[in-house]
């Protein structure tokens, strides 16, 4: 899989830099940026201050809240010096994103208050993509990065987003900057980064279709896994989730979580949901750890975790276990999660967990 970080920043940063430096002689405090009420230059100014915050919430390892500080430029520095403010403060966040630990999180409120290393470098990313684009219209300059990048940004923090033909478009549209066709304009959006929701021993990590789609095609997705996963299901789990995301109907908080060992940092299993809740307000789990992992208590730890979590109990939500007859192991881990046998027939019993 290709990994979102400190290369691809640098990338975003210097494609940016390129073309800005082609008009550092024009007047940015004059020229508004885009749709934005912002001028050409504070837009470029909050660039930099962006960059700089992301490799400061990393870098301090925050978990409440930013960092509290700001980036003030010296008086009369000029655009030629913003640009240099940039490139430093990309690179400041290119070199933290590399020398993070994976497991790290830091405070970001969307939307579920943190983001990794892979959130925060997608983060800047966009930062740069989107307000470049700004101030490239402002200025009356052509601009468009990789698509490669593009759709890396999606994948990562855009999972809610169908990923179109140009993924370009598709994210300037995404953050209130385009029109696509069939999609009304936004008016208000956010990015999502994943979840990392605590269980005891675990981490349950919100999958991200890139990792989806890794995993789906034999990678790891980016996890370092115990010596005999990641098991099949996982695989095929992920490769619906990306399907999901293809078709524009995948929910991040009803989708598939990697199951991580505190410990070791480990991915030892994936569990999570077919999808959000039907008509009738249920919402079928499923789960599978690698060989290595079993009978240790994780998939109990982790079920218990993911069955308490708000979204899952609230609006009256049923959660749903099918296993198969002869899975006497999942019979107990569901039991022991306080789901109740509710039907059965000659292949699977069902298992519900009711508020």
């Amino acid at each position: 899989m290709r990994t979102m970080g400190g290369e691809q920043v640098e990338e975003a940063v210097a494609g940016a830099v390129a073309l800005l430096r082609t008009v550092t002689d024009r007047d940015w405090e004059g020229a508004r940026a885009g749709r934005l009420e912002w001028s050409c230059r504070y837009t470029a100014e909050h660039v930099a201050g962006d960059l700089i915050a992301y490799a400061g919430q990393l870098a301090g390892r925050a978990t409440e809240a930013y960092v509290p500080f700001e980036l003030t430029l010296d008086e009369g520095t000029g655009n030629e010096g913003v640009l240099q403010v940039i490139e430093t403060t990309g690179a400041l966040l290119a070199a933290t994103v590399r020398t993070t630990p994976r497991e790290v999180r830091a405070f970001h409120p969307f939307p579920f208050r943190s983001a990794d290393r892979e959130g925060f470098a997608a983060m800047g990313i966009t930062e740069v993509l989107v307000h470049t684009h700004d101030i490239a219209e402002g200025l009356g300059l052509a601009y468009e990065p990789p698509a490669a990048l593009c759709a890396d940004v999606l994948a990562r923090i855009f999972p809610h987003v169908q990923p179109g033909t140009d993924p370009w478009r598709t994210l300037l549209w995404a953050t209130g900057r385009g029109e696509l066709p069939g999609r009304a304009p936004l008016t208000e959006w956010r990015w999502k980064n994943n979840l990392a929701l605590p269980a005891g021993r675990l981490t349950l990590v919100g999958l991200t279709p890139a990792s989806a789609a890794d995993l789906a095609a034999g990678g790891d997705g980016g996890f370092v896994w115990t010596d005999s996963g990641p098991f099949q299901g996982t695989r095929e789990g992920a490769g619906l989730l990306w399907k999901a995301y293809e078709a524009g109907v995948h929910r991040p908080e009803w989708g598939v979580f990697v199951l991580v060992r505190v410990e070791d940092g480990r991915a030892v299993g994936a569990m999570g949901f077919h999808g959000p809740p039907d008509e009738e307000g249920r919402a079928e789990i499923g789960y599978d750890l690698a060989e290595d992992a079993r009978g240790q208590g994780y998939a109990t730890e982790a079920l218990r975790a993911l069955s308490a979590w708000p979204p899952a109990r609230e609006g009256g939500t049923t959660l749903l276990a099918k296993i198969d007859r002869d899975n006497v192991r999942s019979q107990a881990v569901v039991t022991r999660a306080g789901y109740r046998l509710v039907a059965e027939d000659e292949k699977l019993l069902a298992y519900e967990l009711r508020d």
